[in-house]
């Protein structure tokens, strides 16, 4: 969590001091859901949700955008052993399959771009709709 705070914190003044610049934190789908054993994580998470809608509130009037990517269920090489775990839990998804980082980095070019010049504090779910049928 400090290093989203730490980096902001660093670059984001000199964004807002040249009238332009876009941050993107990477959050997670867990933020909104309740997780046993996982309150630590599952909080910060939330935390930087807040904190990205704060620094929008902050930064954006000196033109930087600030927003959120909260990815699902993703494989990456650094999980590929838990693959058969996350398979079963994106089954039953919208999209029935984990998210890969192309999906996220997807969604990080895209609140990047010119298309996304409106989008301001908020937080893309690229997450194949694990909340959808997680949240009632």
């Amino acid at each position: 969590m400090r290093a989203p705070h730490v980096l902001v914190g660093a670059l984001a003044p000199a964004m807002a001091a040249r009238g332009s610049g876009v941050i993107v934190n990477i959050g997670s789908w867990m933020s909104r859901v309740g997780v046993p054993f996982a309150a630590m994580y599952t909080a910060t998470k939330a935390a930087l949700e807040q904190m990205t809608r704060t620094w929008s509130a902050e930064f954006g009037p000196h033109g930087v955008r600030v927003n959120t990517v909260a990815p699902g269920v993703t494989l990456t090489p650094g999980n590929e052993a838990f693959k058969p775990t996350l398979d079963h839990q994106t089954a039953t998804t919208p999209a029935g399959v984990v998210v890969l980082p192309h999906h996220i980095a997807a969604g990080v070019l895209f609140l990047t771009s010119d298309a996304a010049t409106m989008i301001h504090g908020t937080t893309l779910d690229i997450d194949g709709g694990i909340l959808t049928t997680r949240l009632g």
